[in-house]
């Protein structure tokens, strides 16, 4: 079961446009595409890729909402990234982007998907604002929105029915823009997405993530990858 991010440390190939038009598929099937609608409070998950805060940001600065938490130490896409946690880096560059400290809520503890949902419910409840809370943004890299979400719904503490609505969303990039120095090239990426997809699958048998439908043809790409020995 390939259930880790096998990091490469040997020089990616570009992958073929077979490949390529494979990760297409399960691309956009991790991306939601959800409506956004103004709301109570943005939460960002801390990732290696600061275009995530930036626009994250320009949501708040947009009145999206009234309040942007950042949450995140170090997790695995991170690791000896930086000096400090993921949700101090971001938390400078929201400020940068003209958010003001005020309104940002940091949780720096985390280091999985599940924390970042469960701590960040912790804080709410310890600063006394979860009353005030019924509408939620997430903000994501785009092929984790699938994940997010689902993780969300089966770890907030308070339970879905307590909230009246939670999107998804990311930056708006497409696969073939999305490499950067961040989070790497295309193989890479692939890589990741593929990981994603079979977290989709095992997770909710483990109490990780709601259950949700895979079309076969979807999982069946993800599969023909994984055997291919690239991924």
């Amino acid at each position: 079961m390939h259930l880790h991010y096998a990091l490469k440390n040997e020089k990616s190939k570009m992958p073929n446009e077979e490949s390529i038009n494979q990760a297409e598929v399960i691309w956009n099937y991790l991306k939601l595409n959800h409506t956004l609608e103004k709301s109570d409070l943005i939460i960002v998950f801390g990732n290696p890729d600061i275009r995530t805060i930036e626009y994250a940001s320009k949501l708040w600065l947009d009145g999206f909402a009234k309040w942007l938490m950042i949450t995140g130490n170090e997790g695995t896409l991170t690791k000896g990234k930086w000096q400090k946690p993921e949700a101090q880096i971001f938390k400078d560059i929201a400020v940068s982007q003209g958010v003001p400290e005020e309104k940002i809520l940091l949780e720096e503890e985390a280091t999985n998907t599940g924390e970042n949902v469960t701590f960040s419910y912790q804080i709410l409840e310890k600063l006394g604002l979860l009353d005030s809370v019924k509408t939620i943004i997430l903000v994501q890299m785009p092929f984790m929105e699938r994940r997010t979400y689902a993780t969300f719904a089966k770890q907030w503490p308070g339970g879905m029915n307590q909230l009246d609505r939670v999107c998804v969303t990311s930056p708006a990039i497409d696969l073939m823009s999305y490499p950067n120095d961040d989070v790497g090239d295309l193989d890479k990426i692939m890589e990741m997405m593929v990981g994603c997809l079979q977290r989709v699958k095992h997770y909710p048998k483990l109490g990780f993530q709601i259950e949700q439908d895979i079309p076969d043809n979807v999982w069946n790409i993800g599969e023909n990858l994984l055997s291919s020995g690239q991924y």
